[in-house]
């Protein structure tokens, strides 16, 4: 299976992009968290007046710094809302999207991962529709090893999970419910805790569905570069089909 990654700059309406565009010599990442999103910005030159004043608008000032290789300053910033945002333009495509994103000269850089060519396309023509880009790069990666970058952070794992449901798999986990043979039983599990076993056991179930659901595209990238079928599906399907093909033959010449 072929995979492909394409980079494309954008122009919308987004103050990080208003930013630089204000000041060209700037370069902002963008790493977007679930509810606000962490910015790096760098410059070569030390900033101006006009500059500082609109990193104090961004947010909270995590680290500042300035020496001989320009001025650095990170921040937690929540003036870009997730809703209705380019990250979910991608996904809806099948689009896998690869932070940072990139803030340089009044465009947006992207980069993304796609299983199909099309999907891609489809995407560019979307993105098209209501505001300006252009495609930097398009190559096929199917040659290459899976970028560290790819692997998913923990946040994007995590994020749609509950306290209760978190809490539930760290002690089956730390109790050695996973391990082979199992350390301990869920009845045992729910004895730990104020809750039934039923209750227990559905906070469980729930954090380990939501858990694989969102690993799960991360899971295709990691595996798609495999030629192998160690678990030999592909082998199964073929005698399923050769044996229903015999069965149709079969009762064709009975019913003759």
């Amino acid at each position: 299976m072929s995979l492909y990654e394409a980079s494309i700059k954008v122009k919308h309406e987004c103050p990080y992009r208003e930013i630089s565009e204000r000041h060209p010599d700037l370069t902002i990442r963008e790493w977007p968290l679930s509810d606000c999103q962490v910015l790096e910005i760098t410059s070569e030159t030390t900033p101006t007046d006009a500059l500082l004043d609109d990193i104090d608008r961004l947010g909270t000032v995590l680290h500042e710094s300035e020496d001989d290789d320009g001025y650095h300053v990170v921040t937690q910033s929540c003036l870009c809302s997730l809703e209705e945002s380019v990250i979910d333009r991608f996904e809806e495509h099948n689009c896998l999207y690869q932070s940072p994103t990139i803030y340089r000269q009044g465009w947006e850089h992207y980069t993304v991962v796609a299983f199909d060519d099309a999907d891609i396309g489809e995407l560019l023509d979307d993105l098209r529709a209501d505001r300006e880009i252009e495609l930097l790069s398009k190559t096929s990666i199917s040659e290459q090893q899976i970028p560290h970058s790819m692997l998913a952070p923990a946040n994007q794992l995590f994020e749609d999970i509950t306290d209760r449901q978190l809490a539930a798999l760290r002690l089956a986990l730390e109790r050695g419910y996973y391990t082979q043979p199992r350390g301990t039983s869920l009845r045992e599990l729910a004895d730990l805790t104020a809750v039934a076993r039923s209750t227990y056991e559905e906070h469980l179930r729930k954090a380990e569905n939501k858990l694989l659901t969102s690993a799960g595209q991360y899971l295709r990238l990691v595996t798609a570069m495999s030629t192998g079928d160690p678990l030999e599906v592909a082998e199964t399907r073929r005698a399923e089909r050769a044996a229903d093909e015999v069965s149709d033959g079969d009762r064709k010449r009975a019913s003759d």
